[in-house]
């Protein structure tokens, strides 16, 4: 009877353990070691209840849903909360006047057109001067293949 009573304790115990799943801890654990295998960094874990929280700001949006997916993975994780942030781009250089300035008038010169002046102010090209109407196509492109925010045309068509 002693024999019994201990063989159903030990199988009561071991439900009971089981049923209690990872602390949180070591869910955490878990998860933070899954994400470094993943080759997922700058994210930070919080487990409460087996909900893990992600947080963090990183550089890209697949790194936010990677972090995400290896997160549930994790066995014990009953959910994920994905707070992480993703960094805004940092803005397009805007190339110096000067340069666009130049770059225009070697396309320009490359066409073959003469007689056209070319100011930059805040990256707007403006172009001045007299041009035949065969050349004007090729003028206006020439001056787009800058990538100025604009082109203002004030160039007389002869």
């Amino acid at each position: 009877m002693k024999v019994k009573f201990l063989t159903v304790l030990t199988i009561a115990a071991v439900a009971f353990l089981a049923a209690c799943g990872k602390s949180d801890a070591d869910l955490k654990t878990a998860v933070e070691s899954k994400l470094t295998a993943d080759g997922v960094s700058g994210v930070t874990v919080a487990v409460n209840g087996g909900v893990a929280t992600l947080t963090g700001e990183i550089e890209d949006i697949t790194i936010k849903n990677k972090a995400e997916a290896s997160a549930k993975t994790v066995e014990g994780i009953k959910s994920v909360t994905n707070n992480i942030t993703v960094k805004a781009p940092p803005p397009a250089p805007v190339a110096d006047d000067k340069m666009i300035e130049g770059t225009v008038n070697e396309a320009i010169k490359k066409t073959g057109v003469t007689g056209i002046t070319v100011a930059v102010s805040d990256g707007v090209v403006t172009l001045t001067g007299d041009v035949k109407k065969d050349d004007l196509a090729k003028v206006m492109q020439a001056a787009n293949e800058s990538k100025p925010k604009k082109v203002e045309n004030k160039l007389t068509v002869k």
